[in-house]
């Protein structure tokens, strides 16, 4: 298996999931945005966005997409997922596109405006995403208040994928806001040592103006 990655990017969710499920695999780290400056990498992924994955003949362009095929392809024991017949499946795929349709999306307008392409008249857009983003933590702010975890009540991709949007939201620094059970949520997910492995590969994503 091989990976393609940028620091702190959303393929930090993969790069997290191999940690966690202790698989081999080859990394390739590139810099940040590699559709800019690292042209040929669009001779591997037309789109020139990360993540990039290849497992044998399979090849894969979205985050929590890698996360659900790792599961289900190598998780046999169910240990970080669960199965069609668990009483949670339709809240544990919820999660796990709720990261990105809902949560993460805001994000990269907060992130293009703010930080990679920094312009006063598009300030109020990216103020707006900001607290569209905010509002989007509603539903999982009430269920952390009385969940440690997503479902289940344990770790699973689900939090690798809700858990990144969170970290991501850190680095726009967007985390002052945060809920305490929310920001506890984080805290801890932080201090696994597969995401601590994984974080440490290729180093924090560097924002312009973000230190």
């Amino acid at each position: 298996m091989k990976l393609w990655h940028c620091a702190g990017a959303r393929s930090l969710r993969p790069l997290w999931a191999l940690e966690e499920l202790g698989l081999e695999y080859e990394l390739e780290i590139l810099p940040f945005p590699p559709r800019l400056f690292q042209r040929d990498y669009l001779d591997t992924n037309a789109l020139g966005t990360v993540p990039f994955f290849r497992d044998g003949v399979v090849e894969m362009t979205e985050s929590v997409g890698i996360c659900q095929y790792l599961a289900d392809r190598y998780d046999t024991r169910r240990q970080f997922s669960l199965g069609p017949e668990h009483t949670e499946y339709g809240a544990y795929l919820n999660w796990l596109h709720h990261a990105d349709a809902t949560l993460t999306f805001p994000q990269t307008i907060v992130m293009r405006y703010t930080f990679l392409e920094p312009d006063a008249a598009k300030k109020p857009v990216a103020e707006d995403y900001s607290k569209w983003f905010l509002a989007r933590l509603r539903r999982l702010d009430a269920h952390l208040a009385e969940h440690d975890y997503l479902v289940d009540e344990r770790f699973t991709m689900a939090d690798i994928a809700v858990g990144y949007a969170l970290y991501l939201g850190r680095l726009l620094q967007l985390d002052a806001h945060y809920q305490p059970q929310t920001g506890a949520y984080l805290a801890r997910l932080c201090e696994r040592a597969a995401f601590v492995r994984a974080d440490d590969r290729a180093g924090p994503l560097q924002l312009p103006g973000n230190s």
